[in-house]
């Protein structure tokens, strides 16, 4: 580890924020997939809560240490290229906080949970006649069309979440990078020599 730091990236409110938003989204699909009278009720409160979650997401990304901000997770075309030919290579990454390939899951999934939590409030179910405090607001037309919308971002969620948990697997076995462990403790190896000049300002 000669080549490598071992410096503290992931505050305390970055780590517990998304093991959080880990359980919450986890429990809000369950609830979703395996629905009842009583379970419907709890896909409600997860969606409310998912959304609490963004909420702070957003704030701490503009005011929250360097590795968390949003200026951190947007990279150029030619910086995603050069750290893609790296991925084959069996050592670290070593970037410090999320590499630039990472940092595009994380956008994806900001975008794709804001969107799926959001039309959660405008739709009703069908089955168990439970609306969203702002359907009211809309015609049945618009209320169906963000139901189909609502169970199709659930889809593209799993993915997103599978093709993350997978990566995670992928750094650990090849190439010998524990994605985990700093999100638990906050310390993270990082290389010496770290260039983030390919960076957007």
């Amino acid at each position: 580890m000669h080549k490598y730091l071992l410096e503290k990236i992931w505050d305390p409110l970055t780590r517990l924020w998304h093991w959080v938003l880990a359980v919450v989204v986890s429990l809000g699909w369950f609830f979703g997939e395996f629905m009842s009278f009583t379970r419907i009720e709890w896909h409600f409160y997860c969606g409310y809560t998912v959304l609490g979650l963004l909420a702070v997401r957003l704030i701490w990304g503009f005011i929250g240490p360097t590795p968390i901000r949003f200026s951190s997770l947007f990279f150029r075309p030619s910086a995603l290229l050069n750290y893609a030919r790296t991925l084959p290579k069996r050592s670290p990454s070593g970037t410090p906080g999320h590499n630039p390939l990472g940092s595009l899951s994380v956008l994806a999934l900001l975008l794709l949970l804001t969107a799926q939590a959001l039309s959660g409030l405008f739709i009703e179910s069908d089955v168990f006649f439970e609306t969203g405090p702002l359907a009211y607001l809309v015609t049945e037309a618009t209320m169906s069309s963000l139901a189909w919308w609502h169970g199709l971002l659930a889809k593209c969620i799993l993915v997103v979440v599978v093709l993350h948990v997978a990566a995670i697997f992928y750094y650990w076995l090849w190439k010998k990078e524990n994605l985990i462990k700093p999100m638990i403790t906050g310390w993270k190896w990082v290389k010496r020599a770290q260039v983030t000049k390919d960076k957007n300002p």
